[in-house]
C-alpha cells in the first residue's frame, strides 16, 4: 500500500475513560483535566497511539468548550484545560521521539452531532478564535472536530486562517450522507477554497456513511479520508446524558474488531483515502493493525 499515508490516532475519550479515569458530568475523557494525578493517564493514552503507528494526534479538548464546560459548572477552566491538552500532548511526543504532528482539536460549538449552534456568528468566531490562540503555541496544525454545518465550518475557518496553520476538516454526516444541517458535502468547495486546507476527512462517521460519501470527498479535490467510530448508532435525536459514557446510549458494535477495521481501511486507501484513523471506540489495538499492514 502507499506510503504515503497519514495514519491519525483512535477514540482518545473513551480510550482513556477504559484506562479507568472517572468521567464527570459530560466532560468525557476531559476529566481528566480536573485532577493532577490523572494527566499521567492523558500522556499515556496519547503514546500508546504514537507506539501504534499515529503519526498525527489530535489534543484531547473536545469539551473543553464553554457550552460544555457551563453544564459542569466549570467555566472559568477553558484557558487552564486548554493549555493541559496541549502541554500533555507535547509531552507525549518528546517522550516518543518521533517525528509526530499535533493536531489542535476545535470542536464543534454547539451539541455533538447537531447542527443547532446557540450563539451568534460573532460568539461562534470568537470562541474559535479564543481556542485555537491558546492551543496554538502546541501544535502544528489545526482539526476542525466533528462540525456539522456550512457556517460553523466557514466561521471556525475564518477564526483562524490568520494563524497560518495546515486544516484539516473533520465533517460529521449523517445516515443521509449529508450534513447533519442538511447540507451536501458538495457546497462546502467554495468554502474551503479561501483557506489553507490539508485535508476533508469524515469526523466521527460510521464505516457505512463513509463509503457513502467517498466519492464526494474525492471530488472536493483535497486529500481526503476518515476517523470513524464504532457506535452502533447515532440517533438525529440524540442528546448526551450527564455522567454516562455515550456508548451506553449509542451501543458499541461488535463486527468493528481490528481485522474488520484492517479490512475496511484498505479497500479506503486503494480508492484514494490518505487520512486514515478512528473516532470513539476505535482503540491503539485497531491502529497498530492497519500501522503493521502499511
Amino acid at each position: 500500500m502507499s506510503s504515503n499515508i497519514k495514519l491519525l490516532d483512535g477514540g482518545f475519550g473513551q480510550a482513556i475513560i477504559n484506562k479507568g479515569l472517572d468521567q464527570i458530568g459530560t466532560l468525557w475523557g476531559c476529566s481528566a483535566y480536573l485532577n493532577k494525578q490523572d494527566h499521567q493517564k492523558v500522556i499515556d493514552t496519547h503514546l500508546d497511539f504514537i507506539n501504534a503507528g499515529s503519526k498525527i494526534i489530535t489534543t484531547s479538548n473536545f469539551t473543553i468548550r464553554k457550552r460544555r464546560l457551563a453544564q459542569n459548572k466549570l467555566e472559568d477552566k477553558l484557558n487552564d484545560f486548554l493549555k493541559i491538552s496541549g502541554k500533555l500532548a507535547q509531552k507525549a511526543v518528546k517522550l516518543s521521539n518521533k517525528n509526530i504532528e499535533i493536531a489542535g482539536s476545535l470542536p464543534t460549538r454547539g451539541e455533538t452531532y447537531k447542527s443547532d449552534i446557540f450563539l451568534s456568528d460573532k460568539e461562534i468566531l470568537g470562541e474559535f478564535y479564543e481556542s485555537a490562540s491558546i492551543l496554538n503555541p502546541y501544535v502544528d496544525l489545526f482539526y476542525l472536530d466533528v462540525l456539522c454545518s456550512y457556517k460553523e465550518i466557514e466561521l471556525a475557518l475564518e477564526s483562524i486562517k490568520n494563524f497560518e496553520k495546515d486544516i484539516i476538516v473533520g465533517v460529521h454526516l449523517k445516515d443521509t450522507g449529508k450534513l447533519p444541517s442538511g447540507e451536501n458535502i458538495t457546497g462546502l468547495k467554495n468554502i474551503l477554497s479561501k483557506y489553507k486546507i490539508r485535508a476533508v476527512i469524515g469526523g466521527c462517521i460510521s464505516p457505512e456513511i463513509y463509503q457513502k460519501v467517498s466519492t464526494e470527498l474525492k471530488e472536493l479535490n483535497y486529500e481526503y479520508g476518515f476517523k470513524i467510530n464504532a457506535f452502533e448508532n447515532i440517533p438525529d435525536d440524540w442528546s448526551i446524558t450527564p455522567n454516562a459514557n455515550p456508548n451506553l446510549s449509542l451501543g458499541k458494535r461488535s463486527d468493528l474488531d481490528s481485522d474488520a477495521f484492517v479490512d475496511f481501511c484498505k479497500h479506503a486507501i486503494n480508492d484514494g483515502a490518505s487520512y486514515v484513523g478512528g473516532c470513539c471506540e476505535i482503540n491503539h489495538h485497531h491502529i497498530q493493525a492497519i500501522s503493521n499492514e502499511l
